[in-house]
């Protein structure tokens, strides 16, 4: 089930084998499963989207980087 978290520092994501690319900080909603979190948000009127794996999204939030919004 989404909810809804806010990017508070560095969250980056590797498409395929590319170069790591940063998520904007803001609001962004968020899917996880149990081997990854699929985060999507819009900034500047473009969305993005993006999975990383769950222990990553895991390690920003114990980090600080990803703070969770209470419902």
């Amino acid at each position: 089930m989404p909810h809804f978290a806010k990017i508070t520092g560095k969250v980056a994501y590797t498409p395929g084998d590319g170069v790591p690319i940063d998520i904007p900080e803001g609001r962004v909603e968020v899917d996880l499963a149990d081997d990854s979190a699929t985060l999507s948000w819009d900034a500047e009127g473009t969305a993005g989207l993006a999975a990383i794996p769950r222990l990553q999204y895991d390690d920003y939030v114990k980090a600080g980087n990803i703070t969770m919004e209470q419902g």
